[in-house]
């Protein structure tokens, strides 16, 4: 390969919204309403189509983590760097944009399973529903050793663990922006495979299987990795056509690859590469269909449980009293993915967007009329 379609001499390509880094955080968003709701029809898809409808979880979950580094190094690295945004209103917006949304539909979920057992329609599985569990989850609090979380809303155990990445960001700018592209990028890669060979000699497990009341360790070394590689996205330029055919080979790959077993470390080798991939190729003609998609990504991950739940919950009422046919099992199956996509952009239109409206406001009068956002209209990533 020559030389010439990789290098550091020439401008890199600036992140910009309605391109390929948005459209993955949609496809992804999507892919994970698929792996909850799989279990829930006639025949899990796991068992009826292919295994990764199951396996393929924790590495949606690893591309969720590791896209949340690299958007916000690249968003808000050099702000931060530079003091022109301080770590506390870093933490504070990151904070803020994530919590509200996480509160309204965590307490609506309390109130969907109160008022339903009321009604007399109490939860299949009561151990997913314990009270002792419930605190730790509201405050988020479940990915650091915190007794609770299991239940409920279980998937919000990466936006803990997220928090935790937020406050670590401001400090591990100071070292990374140190070093040069390819010192970050085997910085990078030589922290995940040490966490993940600690967890396996302490553990005996990877780092990827790390219980949720502990996902901050797993997160971490994945949001370290995004770091690094947005670090050297924007030191080294790389052709776009080079750029383009590596993302859309790596995520043949990364398909092909899991359809047959499940190779962790080689599928995050070529996450990392989709990534990078995404964020090399110009946004030339941005799209507001696939911008407004990505937007939503984040109203589609925190809100799909919560329907799935209200969904299933109503339709196994009907199947058990109505004897449903198979076929009309999986048509309601089919409408509960349409409705959790349709309920994210109505939260997110209704709620979730003009919530953070005010909150931006606010924040802005907090820091005096200083601008807490790059001026650059940024990607961000599924956590908002």
């Amino acid at each position: 390969m020559p030389w010439t379609l990789i290098s550091t001499r020439n401008e890199t390509v600036r992140i910009a919204r309605g391109g390929w880094l948005d459209a993955l955080r949609f496809i992804v968003a999507f892919l994970i309403i698929l792996h909850h709701f799989q279990a829930a029809g006639p025949v899990p898809l796991a068992q009826l189509v292919n295994p990764i409808f199951e396996r393929g979880g924790f590495l949606l979950t690893n591309f969720f983590l590791i896209d949340s580094g690299y958007v916000l190094m690249r968003v808000y690295g050099a702000a931060v760097n530079q003091r022109r945004m301080s770590p506390t209103d870093f933490f504070l917006k990151r904070f803020l944009r994530v919590t509200p949304a996480h509160l309204i539909m965590g307490l609506s979920l309390v109130a969907l399973v109160v008022v339903g057992t009321a009604v007399g329609f109490a939860p299949r599985n009561p151990e997913w529903f314990r009270w002792d569990q419930l605190p730790a989850q509201l405050l988020l609090l479940q990915s650091y050793g915190v007794h609770g979380g299991l239940g409920w809303n279980a998937p919000t155990w990466s936006i803990s663990a997220l928090i935790g990445c937020y406050l670590c960001f401001p400090w591990i700018i100071r070292g990374l922006m140190r070093l040069g592209p390819w010192a970050a990028l085997a910085a990078g890669v030589g922290v995940y495979l040490a966490a993940n060979q600690l967890c396996w000699s302490l553990l005996g497990y990877p780092v990827y299987q790390m219980p949720m009341g502990y996902g901050f360790i797993r997160a971490l070394p994945l949001f370290f990795l995004g770091m690094c590689l947005a670090w050297f996205a924007q030191k080294v330029w790389i052709a776009p056509r080079l750029a383009g055919w590596a993302g859309v080979l790596a995520a043949v790959g990364f398909f092909a690859l899991e359809l047959h077993d499940k190779h962790a470390l080689i599928a995050l080798t070529l996450i990392s590469v989709i990534i990078l991939a995404a964020g090399a190729v110009p946004v030339k003609r941005p799209s507001k269909l696939v911008e407004t998609a990505a937007m939503v990504s984040f109203s589609m991950f925190i809100t799909n449980e919560v329907v799935r739940i209200a969904w299933f919950g109503v339709v196994n009422a009907a199947s058990a009293k109505l004897a449903l046919s198979t076929p009309i099992q999986w048509g309601l199956w089919v409408l509960g993915v349409m409705a959790a996509v349709g309920f994210a952009f109505a939260f997110h239109f209704a709620i979730d967007n003009p919530l953070q409206t005010r909150i931006r406001a606010w924040l802005k009068r907090r820091s005096g009329g200083r601008a807490t956002t790059p001026t650059l209209q940024p990607v961000v990533s599924i956590d908002g």
